[in-house]
């Protein structure tokens, strides 16, 4: 909107009335993910790369201070494996997972025309909800592993999170909204503030 490729007077209110359905939990996984991937319909990756790196260095990098930096190099000196799972799209988070110094991103993927052109629809299963467990057990499965047999720690700020939540072995709730912080204090797991 700020660029100017999306109509703010059209946009802004549905974009305003989607985040308030996420917050809730309320929104359905297919409406969430359609709704942003599509917003990058008619450009190919490349051509959306300068207004990434601009919306990392503008919006991300402030709200990532040096407790969620020294948290990911805390697990990495560990010996760790560090995954970024999110529903947010590729296009969109593969440069904050590369900020982060995060090898293994799983996100929202976004289907592509064979001359590289995001269609703005998604392609394979969301990576929301139940879909963030689903495509992290195949993850593991690829290398040879799963959720249930290796020590997990899932940090999240939000209720949409609680599927991969009750998975992990060691869930954490982070800056948590006020639903998941009520499951938190229910479930007494444990709960961190790492921005705000």
């Amino acid at each position: 909107m700020r660029q100017g490729l999306l109509d703010a007077r059209t946009f802004a209110p549905r974009n305003a009335a989607m985040e308030a359905a996420y917050r809730a939990g309320t929104v359905s996984v297919a409406d969430f993910c359609a709704f942003y991937v599509g917003t990058l319909a008619g450009r190919s990756v490349a051509q959306w790369q300068p207004l990434c790196r601009q919306f990392l260095q503008e919006d991300i990098v402030p709200r990532l201070g040096p407790q969620a930096h020294a948290l990911v190099a805390r697990h990495q000196d560990a010996g760790d494996t560090v995954v970024l799972t999110t529903a947010t799209n590729r296009v969109i988070t593969t440069l904050t997972a590369a900020h982060l110094g995060i090898e293994h991103l799983i996100a929202t993927e976004c289907e592509t025309t064979p001359d590289g052109m995001l269609t703005g629809e998604v392609s394979g299963t969301p990576n929301m909800r139940e879909g963030k467990v689903a495509r992290l057990q195949a993850w593991l499965a690829e290398r040879g592993a799963d959720l249930a047999g290796c020590h997990s720690t899932f940090y999240s700020d939000s209720m949409n999170d609680l599927p991969l939540l009750l998975a992990a072995q060691q869930p954490v709730v982070v800056n948590a909204d006020a639903a998941l912080a009520a499951q938190a204090q229910q479930r007494g797991w444990p709960s961190l503030r790492l921005y705000g």
